[in-house]
């Protein structure tokens, strides 16, 4: 059996600069079969996420093609095409596929107004600017849930809208589907060449970005409880030589 990881300048311990990907071919462990290699790129928000829309909050595993939702500066977009990827959760799955959940009034009061599920490279809008979820993460009030703790099956959702927009997802504003993060990587691209034809490029909304921990503002780590990038190298490092001298 082989295993082959592709991080694209994985950032330990607070944000992936990249969506991770990860691939395994092989047999299966009793030997009597091949295993596809299997290319997971993680991306949106997991069922259940309640999106904004004129007539009220919506799941995002409910909404469709044509459906409008609504902005965080109260527009009604309609919706272009709903990415989906489904993660069954076996041992081939790696822990860096594991959601961020962003508990309620994390944010802010009432933002989210209920705990939000997404992956960790999936975009919110904080301060006004676009962070990746895993770059916010403090442990505590937002934090990785293990995949011990997600069904056998679960999906990420992507809402794509005709611009790169700020929609609300529990209330919180976050990102709608922006193409550097590819529609081939998800497990209905056939379906948007089905409708569209073609990709289409979207240009990012004026906001700077902020992808890894080591990025965000001073300002926004301390009002979120965020660790700097080295406290989180120092701390991992003194949690592992605990580890070790344990064992």
């Amino acid at each position: 059996m082989s295993w082959t990881f592709n991080y694209d300048d994985l950032v330990a311990n607070g944000g992936l600069e990249q969506s991770p990907v990860f691939q395994v071919s092989g047999q299966d462990f009793w030997g009597n079969q091949d295993i596809d290699t299997v290319t997971v790129n993680i991306t949106c928000f997991v069922g259940g996420t309640l999106i904004a829309t004129p007539a009220g909050e919506v799941p995002v595993e409910s909404l469709a093609i044509g459906d409008l939702v609504t902005t965080a500066d109260g527009r009604a977009v309609p919706v272009k095409w709903i990415g989906r990827q489904t993660i069954r959760n076996h041992v081939f799955v790696s822990d860096r596929m594991m959601p961020v959940c962003i508990a309620a009034g994390a944010l802010g009061s009432g933002v989210p107004h209920t705990d939000l599920y997404l992956s960790a490279d999936h975009g919110m809008i904080v301060d006004g600017l676009v962070v990746n979820a895993g770059a916010l993460v403090n442990g505590e009030t937002i934090r990785f849930v293990s995949l011990s703790d997600m069904p056998a099956e679960f999906r990420y959702y992507h809402v794509e809208t005709e611009a790169h927009d700020e929609i609300l997802a529990n209330g919180a504003p976050a990102e709608t589907f922006v193409d550097y993060v590819g529609r081939k990587d998800f497990e209905n691209y056939q379906e948007y060449l089905d409708l569209y034809g073609s990709e289409r490029l979207i240009p990012e909304m004026r906001r700077v970005r902020i992808s890894a921990r080591r990025q965000l503002p001073k300002h926004l780590r301390d009002r979120l409880g965020v660790a700097s990038f080295s406290e989180a190298v120092d701390r991992d490092a003194a949690e592992l030589m605990a580890r070790l001298i344990a064992a």
